[in-house]
Order: C-alpha cells, then sequence, then structure tokens
C-alpha cells in the first residue's frame, strides 16, 4: 500500500512538472511580441525562405544553370584531363586548365549519372548531358532575376521554436544550415506561432556581420538588401577572380619572389609567347623593373592602382614593348605554380608565372 502511494505522489509530480514546463514555453510564446511572431506564407517568411534557398549559381562552369547544382563528387575531364571534384574549390582547377591556354577549344566531359540539388535542395537524378542541359533550360537565363537572395547570409546555428494550436505541441529546433532554415519555413502551416530566438546573425554581401534583434529587423534588412550586389549569375566564370585582390596583395606576390618569367602574352590577337623566352623579370617595391637575360639587362616601371576587380597594373619597359600597357589585373593564382594573369579588352593577354608559392 505505501509503495503504492508513493508511485503515485511520483507520478502526480512528475505530471505537474511536465504540465508546469510545457506552460512556461507556452508563456513564452504568449509574451512573444505580435510583431515577432513568425506566421506561414508571411513576407517574412517568403524572404527567410528565399536567402536560405540553394543558390546553383557557384557551379556555373560546370552546368550552366542558376537554379540547381551537381552533388559532389563527381568526375570530369577537362581538355583531356581527369579530376575528381569533391568541393568548390575544386571548380578553380577547371578554370584553371581552360585558362591555359587562349588558342584551343576548351571541352568538359562530366561523368554520369549524377544528381542535381533543386533550389528547394530536393534532389534529382540526370543521366545524360542530354537531360542535364534540357533541365538546365528550366532556369532563368544569364543575369535574370531569380526568386533566391543571395546578397545576405545566415549566421549558424540559431534556435526557433513553434506552437501548433490544434494539438498544442510545442517544439524548439536548433538549426545549423540553410536546408534546415528551408524546410522549417516549408513546413509552417496557419496554425503554428512561431518564434526565432533573438538576437541572431548574418553576413552581408560586403563581408561585413550584422547582429539582428527582431523580426521586423529582419525582414527590413532582407528586403533592403536583396538587390544591393552582383549575384554573378552570369556564365562568364573569368570575370570576377579578384573579389578579394588589392594592390597590397599582388605587390607581396610581385615582390616577395624573384624571377618571374611570361609564360603567356598575346597583342592584337598575335601570340607571342616565345619572344621574351629566357628573360627574368624582378619587381621591387620602389616601382622598379629589372629584367636579365642573355648577360643583356633593361629596366622599367611599374604601377598598381584600384582594388578587387578593378585593379590596373601600368607597366613600362622601354626595350620591352610587347611588355608594356596599362593592363586589369585578372587574377593571383597561387596553387602549384604562382601566376598573375593581366588582361586588356579580353583579348591582349600577359602572364607572369613563377615557382614561388
Amino acid at each position: 500500500m505505501k509503495a503504492t502511494l508513493r508511485f503515485t505522489l511520483v507520478f502526480l509530480f512528475s505530471s505537474m512538472m511536465v504540465l508546469t514546463s510545457c506552460r512556461k514555453e507556452e508563456t513564452e510564446f504568449i509574451e512573444t511580441p505580435p510583431e515577432d511572431i513568425l506566421h506561414a506564407n508571411s513576407v517574412a517568411a517568403d524572404l527567410i525562405q528565399r536567402t536560405a534557398s540553394n543558390d546553383g549559381s557557384n557551379d556555373n562552369i560546370l552546368d550552366f544553370a542558376n537554379c540547381f547544382n551537381i552533388k559532389l563528387p563527381i568526375d570530369v575531364t577537362v581538355n583531356s584531363t581527369t579530376i575528381e571534384i569533391n568541393n568548390e574549390d575544386d571548380y578553380y582547377e577547371v578554370e584553371s586548365i581552360f585558362d591555359d591556354n587562349d588558342d584551343d577549344i576548351d571541352e568538359l566531359d562530366i561523368n554520369f549519372p549524377i544528381t542535381i540539388i533543386n533550389s528547394d535542395f530536393t534532389e534529382t537524378s540526370i543521366n545524360s548531358l542530354s537531360e542535364l542541359n534540357a533541365t538546365a533550360m528550366n532556369c532563368n537565363g544569364e543575369n535574370v532575376a531569380d526568386n533566391d537572395i543571395e546578397c545576405l547570409d545566415f549566421v549558424y546555428p540559431f534556435t526557433v521554436s513553434k506552437f501548433n494550436t490544434l494539438n498544442e505541441l510545442i517544439s524548439t529546433e536548433i538549426l545549423t544550415g540553410d536546408k534546415e532554415l528551408y524546410d522549417f519555413i516549408n513546413s509552417l502551416t496557419p496554425e503554428d506561432i512561431t518564434s526565432i530566438n533573438f538576437p541572431i546573425s548574418v553576413v552581408l554581401y560586403d563581408g561585413s556581420q550584422l547582429a539582428i534583434n527582431s523580426l521586423t529587423t529582419l525582414e527590413s534588412t532582407i528586403s533592403n538588401v536583396q538587390n544591393s550586389c552582383d549575384e554573378d549569375d552570369d556564365f562568364d566564370y573569368n570575370d570576377d577572380d579578384c573579389n578579394h585582390c588589392t594592390p597590397e596583395l599582388l605587390e607581396e606576390f610581385l615582390v616577395g619572389c624573384e624571377d618571374w618569367y611570361v609564360d603567356r602574352l598575346k597583342k592584337d590577337d598575335v601570340n607571342y609567347h616565345d619572344v621574351y623566352d629566357g628573360y627574368d623579370f624582378n619587381f621591387f617595391e620602389n616601382g622598379t623593373i629589372t629584367v636579365y637575360w642573355n648577360a643583356t639587362s633593361a629596366n622599367g616601371t611599374w604601377l598598381t592602382t584600384g582594388t578587387g576587380n578593378n585593379i590596373s597594373v601600368l607597366i613600362n619597359i622601354p626595350a620591352l614593348p610587347l611588355c608594356n600597357n596599362n593592363w586589369s589585373l585578372q587574377e593571383i593564382n597561387n596553387t602549384s605554380l604562382t601566376k598573375i594573369d593581366l588582361r586588356l579588352s579580353n583579348v591582349d593577354r600577359l602572364r607572369y608565372r613563377n615557382t614561388c608559392n
């Protein structure tokens, strides 16, 4: 009898604790300001989901499609070179092979079948190139406005809470990535009372981080910045290789390494790759250049201005006129070999290479 009474008391106490806990969470929902309640199909929910949707433009060098990307890893053959693409950094290896020679026809063969990840994170199996191209035709074209918002990213993890008024179930979920957030927004119903546990942080397109303390602020922030950046929804993989370039970074490479040599040189659509074969170029911090070849030397100057994808490099070596121009810095490639690629009007090209890394 005592044992039965003791069990009954324990059960009643436990039940009271559960009820108290549930009521506490429900009270927290009730105390949430109405403007911070996230409703299904609201403007705020739409903006959040569009920001969390899968951006398909990061692998356009492979599929020429902005509304999906290819699930990794995959095997591809690039101009007869077979490589395994395991992560986004390997897209750059594909580009490096394409960039290596201006006079060939760039070809990329994908080893099918593959899986693509759509903007809503669903996956589709693709069995051939024709099937991939047909699927890509359903995406918006180059630089055509699409639904996803790329000018802002969420910083994870953060917590969301939901109370369903029909079944009175309360749930709390820790979100760790875009797919989880997208699916959470997708699961909302009109019967759900939902809130984000602020503060959270977002990263803007310029790399700055911003603390967000309310749903109203989050909605206005996404709305204000959604069209404030270049979402890079084009198929020109060669147009934005210097987002983080600075004159100081370029100087660090050119001055820090000795004996640069020219491995690519084209002017007026004529190749001059071999004209300066055996010439060693040395760049100095004071803006001078010294070139040595066959016991001969020449001197000149160099000057950089601008930043990012708009850096100009003025080279003037009177004895070597083919090098001279006010070039645009295309990229700084620091992989197995260090390459400084300079372009002009997408026709003229000067590329310095070095084994210094």
